[in-house]
């Protein structure tokens, strides 16, 4: 009696689509161009999503971004949550977003997107943006990186502080 026994293995590793292909804890990762700090993104947790057709990477415990002009004047993003989409560019923040930047003005929002091709910030969620001694709430709002072409949307009140 002769018995033949044929066994096939496969080691290419099976990662279903919807389950991240990595996990980071703790980050703390720093950006720089030419030697010089750009930015700096603090993170309890990432999700690294690049095996599926539309990579992206999550943040479910939200970011601390700071990042750094060419004076090195510095602008600070948070965010309860955050997704960046690779090909695109564009990161979705939210929850109790804020954005300040170097000359105290902020802008506080649900959700915001930023387009990093295009150094871009815009939302169509109710926002309020304090500015010089002004605190003006509205829908949406829309600027460059740095506020210098900001523009909130749909104003519904402007209220003037005492500095």
């Amino acid at each position: 009696m002769t018995m033949f026994f044929s066994c096939a293995v496969d080691l290419k590793p099976e990662v279903a689509e919807n389950v991240p292909v990595g996990i980071a804890e703790n980050i703390n990762l720093k950006y720089t161009d030419s030697g010089k700090l750009k930015a700096n993104l603090i993170s309890p947790k990432m999700f690294d999503y690049s095996n599926r057709a539309f990579p992206y990477s999550e943040f479910p415990d939200g970011i601390n971004l700071y990042l750094y002009d060419k004076e090195n004047n510095k602008s600070t993003v948070l965010a309860d949550y955050a997704i960046s989409y690779d090909k695109t560019g564009v990161i979705d923040l939210q929850g109790n977003v804020v954005l300040a930047t170097s000359t105290n003005d902020t802008l506080f929002a649900k959700q915001l997107y930023y387009d990093q091709n295009k150094q871009w910030l815009s939302t169509n969620q109710p926002v309020t943006f304090r500015t010089g001694g002004d605190l003006i709430n509205g829908n949406g709002f829309d600027s460059d990186v740095n506020f210098k072409e900001a523009e909130v949307l749909e104003i519904n009140g402007i209220i003037t502080l005492d500095e």
